[in-house]
């Protein structure tokens, strides 16, 4: 299914070096950020209280923060959840105070602001446990980069390999960029939404590699900058139909979701946006740039249209 046909191909390459220094300078200043300023990450990694009270109205969040601030706290997270009358809370831990102390003084606030206020369920998030939770997010993260580069190496070559992935890590780098310089909450959510970029990040990649080794196959006379240019101007209708129909679910996500998908849905509309412009201009390049060509992905095809002797020269592989 196309919306378009494109009948000349695009030169995408022929200004890919530009494209290229600005992903660099973009990459770089996410690795500042995160330097300096660190990702601002949620109770679940840190450790606190997690608090979920209802109301028998409207629970008026903005209210309920400025309550809660009242006592002192200065990076609370209020939010509702589920419904307009249930409200999470989620409190940094504190030294010399305790899970139940937190939730009980908590709750006294919030009752002499709205006597119908209740407590539906608290929970402690030990830094113990946060501390798990960070090692285990990374190693999540290396087996996912690793598993993407030994399937691209078997089914492509090395070269694509190594392409994806470095244009992958650029998508995921930059995502935790902006929320290291926003400082947006970094949860299991969003740690879930960058895993999820890098695997829909590498789908366009195979994609446009894919066309890359069919179009090396048909067009012989082409250079590889040619066969380059015209697998992903062949590809862009699908682009468009595959990223416009999911980036339309996550905005909606992003829009009307509310506080508790907002972060998990911006991670996903960063990562799309980066994960075309990644898969085109970057993994695309280097792959030039390594020095792809057409024996590289077509076995066998020189010895054979080199044989003046085999009838099957010059036939299509």
């Amino acid at each position: 299914m196309e919306f378009f046909k494109i009948r000349r191909d695009i030169p995408f390459m022929k200004n890919a070096l530009v494209f290229n220094v600005v992903s660099l300078v973009t990459f770089l200043a996410a690795v500042f950020f995160l330097v300096t300023k660190g990702l601002h990450l949620s109770v679940e990694f840190t450790g606190g209280t997690v608090m979920e009270v209802g109301y028998a109205h409207t629970a008026e969040v903005e209210g309920v923060r400025k309550t809660i601030s009242n006592l002192g706290y200065t990076d609370v997270q209020v939010q509702n959840f589920g419904t307009s009358r249930d409200v999470l809370i989620r409190l940094p831990a504190q030294k010399g105070v305790s899970s139940a102390q937190q939730s009980e003084r908590t709750l006294t606030a919030l009752r002499t602001a709205d006597p119908t206020v209740t407590l539906r369920r608290t929970e402690f998030v030990g830094p113990q446990v946060g501390e798990e939770l960070v090692t285990n997010g990374l190693k999540a993260l290396a087996m996912v980069v690793i598993g993407i580069v030994i399937y691209l190496a078997i089914r492509f070559e090395w070269k694509f390999a190594v392409a994806a992935i470095l244009a992958n890590l650029h998508d995921v780098v930059i995502i935790l960029g902006f929320f290291a310089f926003f400082q947006w909450e970094f949860s299991l959510a969003v740690l879930a939404a960058v895993l999820a970029v890098l695997g829909y990040s590498v789908n366009e990649s195979v994609v446009i590699f894919d066309r890359i080794r069919e179009t090396f196959r048909r067009q012989r006379r082409m250079s590889t900058v040619e066969v380059i240019d015209h697998a992903i101007t062949s590809t862009i209708s699908r682009t468009i139909i595959t990223h416009g129909s999911t980036q339309m679910m996550v905005l909606s996500m992003l829009l009307f979701g509310g506080a508790t998908l907002h972060y998990f849905a911006l991670a996903l509309t960063i990562g799309i946006l980066f994960g075309i412009y990644s898969s085109v201009f970057v993994a695309a390049a280097i792959a030039m740039w390594l020095g792809i060509k057409r024996e590289d992905l077509v076995k066998g095809t020189s010895k054979r249209e080199g044989d003046p002797n085999d009838p099957n020269a010059g036939a299509a592989v």
